[in-house]
């Protein structure tokens, strides 16, 4: 069954660059990203790991954890981590989860579940569907599920962005709109009453339809 926001992320038990984890304690109190990858030594993904190990400071800023996953094992990642650190500037500096079992793709419905036999033998357009980027808050719920094509590099500055708006969503009650960037105006939940926002926005909002009532970013 595919998975949807709101779902629990599947726990498990994986082998990494970084040594074995157990998925939920891994995440602990924090946030996560998980992001996925057909194949070592492909050249898009190249670049985006390269990206994310420059943009770990950014994550972290944010109680971000981030792991990657390839359907290879330990010893293939170790050695497209050197062609990373040398094309892209920056090696991984996070761990990435060696799923030569496809355990992992699977569990998220990433690959069939008839899925098998040796990983080596698999070309990156056999694996084009473990492409995801998850985003998995505290409470180990999905937040954000992307898809990518193979051909198209991921924007992970855009999922920045999102988690800068579950973050704020997620305590207080407001939504973000289109384009939103932090410190940009924001709108009062649906789900709140006048009389309540009231309580919280004594000054009141600013209101071009009544279903629209926008306010400042609470801090």
């Amino acid at each position: 069954m595919a998975l949807g926001l709101g779902d629990e992320a599947p726990d498990f038990e994986a082998n990494t660059t970084e040594g074995p984890i157990h998925f939920h304690d891994w995440i602990g109190d924090s946030w996560a990203v998980l992001f996925s990858h057909p194949k070592d030594f492909t050249p898009v993904c190249t670049t985006e790991l390269g990206y994310m190990a420059q943009a770990k400071p950014e994550f972290d800023r944010r109680n971000v954890k981030i792991i990657g996953l390839s359907v290879d094992g330990e010893s293939d990642h170790e050695r497209w981590a050197q062609d990373i650190k040398e094309t892209q500037g920056t090696a991984p500096n996070y761990p990435i989860i060696a799923d030569a079992d496809f355990k992992v793709s699977k569990l998220y419905g990433m690959l069939p579940a008839s899925t098998s036999g040796d990983p080596l033998e698999r070309t990156p357009a056999d694996n084009q569907t473990v492409r995801n980027v998850f985003v998995i808050g505290p409470d180990k719920k999905i937040k954000l599920i992307l898809i990518y094509p193979m051909t198209t590099g991921r924007n992970f500055d855009e999922v920045l962005r999102v988690i800068d708006s579950l973050q704020l969503t997620a305590k207080h009650k407001v939504a973000t709109p289109v384009n939103w960037k932090p410190g940009e105006d924001v709108i009062i939940a649906g789900s709140v009453s006048n009389e309540e926002a009231k309580e919280t926005y004594p000054d009141g909002w600013e209101s071009p339809r009544p279903y629209i009532r926008i306010v400042p970013q609470p801090k």
